[in-house]
């Protein structure tokens, strides 16, 4: 039986493929998850971090990116409700099952969303 990779691996897989893909578009992530002490997570959270805020954020094309495994990953509430807010607040957000669904889905933002000859050369 084919072992199915971890949403890191897929994010990792996928963040390497974009920086390569779009080497003048910046992506990062938002540390959310993983396990912490509850002190830590005390600190953070005072700090900002807000649970459900998706993956990665590409500011240039005002995407965030939301990494789930390619199978068994599920959305939280706090994740639909952020995806909710950042929608109604003109941002575009996309859900990816895998690095393949991912790098898919952005070949999709592109084509509906940007004027590749402006937006992906002049960042």
């Amino acid at each position: 039986m084919e072992r199915i990779r971890t949403e890191h691996e897929e994010q990792r897989e996928f963040v390497s493929w974009f920086r390569k893909s779009f080497p003048g578009t910046r992506i990062f992530a938002i540390p959310n998850g993983g396990a912490r002490t509850i002190t830590t997570a005390t600190r953070l959270k005072s700090e900002g971090v807000c649970r459900g805020v998706p993956d990665l954020f590409i500011p240039a094309w005002g995407l965030w990116v939301e990494m789930k495994r390619e199978k068994g990953g599920v959305l939280s509430q706090d994740q639909k409700d952020w995806i909710g807010y950042l929608e109604a607040n003109q941002y575009h957000c996309l859900v990816a099952k895998g690095c393949d669904d991912a790098k898919q889905q952005i070949g999709e933002f592109i084509l509906e969303h940007l004027d590749t000859e402006c937006d992906l050369t002049h960042n």
